[in-house]
């Protein structure tokens, strides 16, 4: 098909996710290797997103591919009642990387599902029916999940399920900035002992935080939250569906600052999204208590063997090629050059990153750092801005004020150094004459 032809048929017969449908601009994508993908057409976009933070490893490496045709050819589906030798590996490989003493590991579709049997497993092993989140997060689209979900996209779903509080974390906004790990310590301190610390099963949040700003906690953040979840009997849960899996340079967010959760919920990068697979990570004390209860939970694919053999192999591919390490090396070049923004361009409020998970913050006044846009809302200069990179072929979210720079973490020097180049034109023509004073 044209391109053109991809696009008509699309928006006839299927619906596009979190957009009206009469704004729906798709690209249409025939092809994609590495850092690049490709229209029918030709045209080529480097892909500064890796899709949806997700394709980690880069698109279309033959390893993974291999081993998905091999397991098809081999053993497509079993029950989840059943058992897998990609299944059985996959668990005791998981067990070896993952923070701490987890080692068990329920597998789900994704990420949103992920969440929702962490909170599950909270609710039946504590016995109590609270959940914190907070208010900046994304935690996914079904019905709990969204719930969890501090940003606008919970309010059309809202009453949702019931028993969830949100919660502030040390960032307030580009205009008012951080606070000390300390006070947002004490300020959640506070809310537990309102909500009542014997009514509260678990706090659930992104280490760092994704989609609302790539938000690093201040050191000392996320130490003192596992201290009060230890001392109320809360339960941790950390969300690391986007941070995993090197996106930030270490296997998981949380092994930068040495926290060991509860449960860690994991999909994305798991499988480098080749196929759909997440999984919820339990430590030995959860898992005991379901030895002599029941688990009310289940998926018909759950530990499908096609996604379990993606992972394997993904897994695989991170470790042969040092792609942990390479997010470090790269996501310092990508740290010099976000910092070279903000000293060159007028409109950059604000930029931050930690390894190749990174956001820009445009500003319309640097005194006052009022955003380019309102909060859940565009501007006209935020629009040109995403219409320049499309133009110049470079791919990436632009949300409100802010746009991501998450590339696979293959990127090579040159590869990264293409889209920083497109990005430096894209804020002289677009964003920069907007800025006042």
């Amino acid at each position: 098909m044209t391109g053109e032809q991809m696009i008509a048929l699309a928006k006839r017969h299927t619906l596009f996710e979190w957009a009206a449908q009469g704004w729906v601009d798709p690209i249409p994508v025939a092809g994609a290797k590495g850092a690049y993908f490709w229209t029918p057409e030709g045209k080529r976009y480097l892909d500064f997103n890796s899709q949806l933070m997700c394709v980690n490893a880069g698109h279309g490496d033959d390893r993974i591919v291999r081993a998905i045709q091999e397991q098809a050819a081999k053993l497509a589906y079993v029950s989840p009642h059943l058992v897998t030798e990609v299944r059985a590996r996959l668990g005791a490989k998981l067990a070896e990387i993952a923070p701490g003493d987890i080692e068990t590991f329920f597998f789900t579709n994704g990420g949103a599902e992920a969440n929702e049997n962490a909170v599950r497993i909270a609710r039946l092993v504590t016995g109590r029916h609270k959940i914190l989140a907070r208010y900046r997060s994304y935690h996914g689209a079904t019905a709990g999940s969204l719930t969890l979900t501090g940003d606008p996209r919970r309010w059309p779903a809202e009453p949702g399920i019931p028993g969830v509080v949100h919660v502030l974390d040390p960032y307030h906004g580009i205009e008012r900035g951080w606070e000390t790990a300390s006070d947002a310590l004490a300020r959640l301190e506070e809310v537990i002992e309102l909500e009542g610390p014997r009514t509260i099963a678990a706090f659930i949040l992104e280490p760092v935080t994704g989609t609302n700003g790539v938000l690093v906690p201040p050191d000392g953040y996320l130490e003192g939250v596992r201290d009060l979840c230890t001392k109320h009997g809360i339960l941790m849960i950390a969300d690391e569906v986007m941070s995993g899996f090197g996106r930030t340079g270490a296997w998981f967010a949380v092994d930068h600052w040495k926290v060991v959760p509860d449960l860690i919920t994991m999909a994305k990068g798991l499988t480098s999204s080749y196929v759909q697979l997440g999984a919820v990570g339990l430590r030995p004390p959860l898992v005991r208590h379901f030895q002599d209860r029941v688990y009310w939970g289940g998926l018909t694919y759950n530990s499908h063997p096609l996604a379990c053999a993606a992972a394997l192999a993904t897994i695989a591919v991170y470790e042969e090629d040092d792609l942990i390490g390479n997010a470090r090396r790269m996501g310092e070049r990508m740290r010099a050059r976000l910092a070279t923004l903000e000293a060159r361009h007028p409109s950059v409020g604000a930029a931050r990153s930690i390894g190749l998970f990174g956001l820009v913050e445009l500003v319309r006044d640097r005194r006052t750092r009022r955003p380019m846009a309102p909060f859940n809302g565009t501007s006209e200069e935020m629009a040109a801005l995403d219409r320049f990179f499309r133009e110049a072929g470079l791919y990436t979210f632009v949300r409100w004020h802010t746009f991501f720079t998450n590339p696979p973490l293959s990127i090579t020097e040159r590869e990264l150094d293409e889209g920083f180049a497109i990005i430096e034109r894209a804020l002289a023509a677009t964003t920069d004459p907007a800025v006042e004073g």
